[in-house]
């Protein structure tokens, strides 16, 4: 797949970005093809921002061209391939399937977009939707999302455009 300029354009040493380079942290089972729900993958392939969501309490809005939802306590990410809600966001408090809170005590979701992975059409067990989101720390493992410092994930998505593409390769 050739990348175009406003490509975020992400490999398992780093991001490239309108022609500047960014550390970025990647799956525990590295790039790859996703093999199912909780492998750690990274999947390769290209990608659209769908949306952003934001901790209005902690952070204003990422300033982007991309939508921007609040989200509260209540906020969670299904990932129970038995789930009839399987890889889309609810709200509710008592959910009885496995999911994600997103509204969490750490920093990770502060600011998030979501990648078209397996996403708004789930099939049951090929994979979380992937997320871009804030790093624990330089190059730690997620579970398949890419993760970037506040800072640059901030001016990814200023910067981003409606012909922006995540190529992961």
């Amino acid at each position: 797949m050739i990348s175009r300029p406003a490509d975020l354009v992400v490999g398992a040493w780093g991001a490239r970005f309108l022609g500047r380079n960014f550390p970025c942290s990647i799956g525990r089972g590295g790039i790859g093809h996703k093999m199912g729900e909780g492998d750690g993958i990274t999947p390769i392939g290209s990608f659209q921002i769908m949306g952003t969501g934001f901790r209005a309490d902690r952070v204003r809005p990422p300033t982007s061209q991309v939508p921007a939802l609040p989200i509260g306590p209540a906020d969670i990410w299904s990932d129970d391939a038995t789930d009839p809600a399987y890889n889309h966001g609810l709200s509710a408090r008592a959910h009885p399937f496995s999911h994600e809170r997103l509204f969490r005590a750490d920093h990770l979701y502060d600011v998030f977009a979501i990648l078209d992975f397996n996403w708004p059409l789930a099939v049951p067990g090929r994979g979380s939707v992937i997320f871009l989101h804030h790093w624990r720390a330089p190059r730690h493992p997620t579970e398949g999302c890419i993760a970037f410092a506040p800072r640059v994930l901030g001016f990814i998505l200023e910067h981003w455009t409606a012909q922006s593409r995540v190529v992961i390769r």
